[in-house]
Parts: structure tokens; C-alpha cells; sequence
């Protein structure tokens, strides 16, 4: 007989709990399912929900794929579809998608990311490099892009949630159009709650109005909304949870704005429209609606103070500091103080003399400045730093006004050969009487010293 061995336990070592503890986290992440957003994600450009601007039969999106797809700045508040179009944009022009973000992306990266781009190329291979948060990169790694872009190694996609025209360059901006992307409306909420319904396979456990509710706190936001579906599936309610139950579980206050359907954006232009109207108490009325609905009051700050900036201008040009005084004293107060300081402001904004004159002669002057190329200034009103300069009469024939008797020489400072326009017509209220008479006093003195150009 053969005798039998005892053999000593088995003990793991260290390298065999981590394969084990691994393969384990392996396997119960398969078993885990995707997020509701994954899931949901558009196959293609059809199944995008919003922006039918850009999407629809004569979207500009739609002509673009017609031809060769172009540069493209996408902007837009967060949630709207934005990476995703841009995925699928790639999808249907033919070209290999390469993702990156500008939070995280350095020089070396981006090197390694054209350089990639340029042998897929030269394999035939076209490249749309989506650069998310692309107004995080500074002006030398944008101009980084541009050859890149202008000899076809990549077609840039660049998404930001900042206004393009301030966060980046003109040069990038010249060679990428910029679309404008929408929030999703309450009617694009419900289509997509729809189909979240339809892949979770059952209804969410909302009466109508918490429903309605929970697709206002996502706030335009897709991603946002599908975040909170998923929450609201997980309790696995037995009856629907009405508006409150529904804001106290998931610790966000639900909009309490009124249930005819009123929106975020409906309130706010009734609150615009209510000082521009010279009504105060309709003003604090729709002030105190959206506040009560859980409106940020910062927000509305911010938009008091764009009212005095367009409807009361020059006519009380103390408005606007009164409005970010008023903004300034909620930041130090806080809730529920502060608030009463913004409605200070909106009173005296409502009682203020009205004046859209700036704002329409601002609008003017931007209209024609982009029909008008780039038209050098005259010559006189340029500075002349080099003996070069001086003999190609930079700054010949300048007059100082500060040395005439009256301080004005009436010179014209429009480009050469270009009628002079009249944008600034000051109305006949409040401090902008006094700027008319001022303005009246400089065009005569102006026709008279030849300068009316």
C-alpha cells in the first residue's frame, strides 16, 4: 500500500488575491448593466432627440453631410447631445473618431494625437478629432490646431458650453463654424422619459405632476434627466410619488412654478418684460414667482443687471451700478436677505427712464463692422513708432483735440471712402436728453470743420 501524504493548506499569496479579487470585479462588472445613458445613446443622427435646427430635413448639420464636413464649434449648455452628434457626425462622413478632452490633454498628448492622425491619413484614413471643454486651451495650443486643420490631417469638432467669440481665437474661429445648441425643451424631456420607460420596461412611478417636476430639475439637461430616471426606477414604488415625495428623496427642490406649464424661460421674459414695462408690481411678481420656484437668485442678478444694460441705458446710466451693488449685497448675505437687495433693483429698474438706443446702435455698428471686411483706419489717427511708418504719412495731419479752445477738432475717424453712419440716436428721457444735446452741439460742430465724413 501506498501511504498517504498530508499536504499542507493552500495559502493564496499576494499576486493570486489579486488575480482572484480581480476576476471577480471583473465578473460582476459584466453582470452589472450599462447606465440608462449608455443604453440610450443615438445610433445615428436621427435618433438624436433636440436640435432639430441643426438636425432636421434642412438643418445645417443635414446640408453640411451633403458635401465635405467642415470644422465645427459646437456650443451649448451641458447635456444637450453634443458628443454624441459629434460621434455619429464621424460615423457618416466616413472618418475615424478620436475623442479628448482639453482638461486633461497637454502638449505631448496633442503631438502624439496629429501625429497618429497624419499616418492614418496617409493610409486614407480621415480623422474628426471631438475636443471636448475646447476653450480650456490656451491661445498657443489652439493656434496648435490650425495647420493641422488646414491641410486636412484632421476636421476639429471643438464643444464648449462658453461663448466662443470670447474663449477662442479669431484665427480657430475663422476656420470652424460655430452651431448653437439648444437646451432640451420640456416636450424633448418627455420624449426621452419615454424611451428611457421603454428600455427599462415599465412606467416611472410619478403622478403627472412629479413627472413634469422631475424633468424640470434637469434643467434642459439629457444626461442630467437620465440620471434622475434612473434614481426615481431604483425605489421600485408601488404607487405614483407625488411632486413633494419626489423632491424630498431625491434632496432637490422641485420648480414650483404654476401647473399651467409656465417655463424657466417664459418666467424670466415675463419679469423683462413686466420692467421694461415700467410695472413694478408685475416685476416683483414674476421676481417673487421664480424664486419661489427654487430659481438660482444669482441668475436672476445677472439678468436684472442685462435689463438695465438694454432697456435703461444711458437714459439712468446709476441702474446698472444699483443692480450689481445689489448683486454684489446678496453674495455677502446670502439667503434669505439678499434676495430682498435684488428686489431693490428690480423696483428701481421698472420706475427707471427707458432707453434701448446704445444697445441698438451697438447692434448697428456690429452689424456693419461685419460687412465691412477689415477696413484699415485713416491714417492720421495711426501711430507712427518708425521713421518707415512716418514717411507712409502714419499720424500726418492728426489734430490733437485737447489743444483746440472748445476740445474737439472735428476730425472723422471712420475708414477712408466710408459714409458715415449714424448708429447712437439718443431719446428724448431721462439723463439721455442731456448726451442728445451734447450730441446735437459735436455734428453741428462737426459740419462746420469739414469732418462729417
Amino acid at each position: 500500500m501506498v501511504s498517504a501524504v498530508a499536504c499542507p493548506p493552500y495559502i493564496p499569496s499576494m499576486t493570486d488575491l489579486f488575480d482572484i479579487g480581480a476576476a471577480r470585479a471583473s465578473d460582476a462588472a459584466e453582470a452589472r448593466p450599462a447606465p440608462l445613458a449608455d443604453r440610450l445613446r443615438p445610433a445615428t443622427l436621427d435618433q438624436v432627440i433636440g436640435q432639430a435646427h441643426l438636425l432636421g430635413p434642412e438643418g445645417a448639420l443635414t446640408v453640411m453631410l451633403q458635401g465635405q464636413l467642415p470644422s465645427l464649434i459646437l456650443w451649448g449648455p451641458p447635456g444637450v447631445g453634443k458628443t454624441t452628434i459629434a460621434r455619429l457626425l464621424a460615423d457618416r462622413a466616413g472618418l475615424h473618431f478620436v475623442q479628448i478632452s482639453a482638461i486633461f490633454t497637454g502638449v505631448a498628448d496633442l503631438r502624439k494625437v496629429f501625429d497618429t492622425a497624419r499616418h492614418r491619413r496617409a493610409n486614407g484614413q480621415g480623422t474628426l478629432l471631438f475636443v471636448d471643454e475646447i476653450h480650456r486651451f490656451n491661445k498657443a495650443q489652439q493656434d496648435g490646431f490650425l495647420p493641422h486643420m488646414e491641410d486636412g490631417t484632421i476636421t476639429l469638432v471643438g464643444a464648449t458650453t462658453e461663448n466662443p467669440s470670447f474663449e477662442l481665437n479669431a484665427a480657430l474661429m475663422s476656420r470652424a463654424q460655430v452651431l448653437t445648441l439648444e437646451r432640451l425643451s420640456l416636450r424633448d424631456m418627455e420624449l426621452m422619459t419615454q424611451r428611457a420607460e421603454k428600455d427599462l420596461g415599465a412606467k416611472l412611478p410619478l403622478d403627472g405632476d412629479a413627472r413634469e417636476a422631475m424633468q424640470e430639475m434637469a434643467d434642459g439637461d439629457g444626461r442630467a434627466l437620465l440620471n434622475l430616471i434612473e434614481q426615481v426606477a431604483a425605489w421600485g414604488a408601488m404607487k405614483p410619488v407625488d411632486r413633494d415625495t419626489l423632491a424630498r428623496r431625491l434632496q432637490r427642490r422641485a420648480a414650483q412654478y404654476d401647473k399651467s406649464g409656465d417655463s424657466h424661460f417664459n418666467l424670466i421674459s415675463a419679469l423683462h418684460k413686466s420692467v421694461r414695462g415700467s410695472d413694478p408690481d408685475a416685476a416683483l411678481y414674476w421676481l417673487a414667482r421664480m424664486l419661489k420656484g427654487g430659481e438660482d437668485p444669482r441668475y436672476l442678478a445677472r439678468r436684472v443687471t442685462r435689463m438695465a444694460i438694454e432697456d435703461i441705458g444711458l437714459a439712468d446710466p446709476q441702474a446698472q451700478a444699483v443692480c450689481l451693488q445689489a448683486w454684489g449685497t446678496f453674495e455677502r448675505l446670502g439667503s434669505p436677505e439678499g434676495e430682498l437687495a435684488i428686489a431693490n433693483a428690480v423696483v428701481y429698474l421698472a420706475l427707471a427712464p427707458k432707453s434701448n438706443a446704445a444697445y441698438a446702435a451697438y447692434k448697428a455698428a456690429m452689424k456693419q463692422a461685419g460687412s465691412t471686411g477689415s477696413e484699415p483706419p485713416p491714417k492720421h489717427i495711426l501711430n507712427a513708432p518708425t521713421k518707415m511708418m512716418k514717411e507712409q504719412g502714419y499720424g500726418s495731419g492728426y489734430a490733437y483735440d485737447h489743444d483746440q479752445a472748445d476740445g474737439f477738432s472735428g476730425q472723422t475717424y471712420f475708414p477712408d471712402g466710408m459714409k458715415r453712419p449714424v448708429y447712437y440716436v439718443p431719446v428724448d428721457r431721462g439723463f439721455e436728453r442731456e448726451l442728445g444735446k451734447r450730441l446735437d452741439w459735436f455734428v453741428a460742430q462737426r459740419a462746420k470743420r469739414g469732418g462729417g465724413g
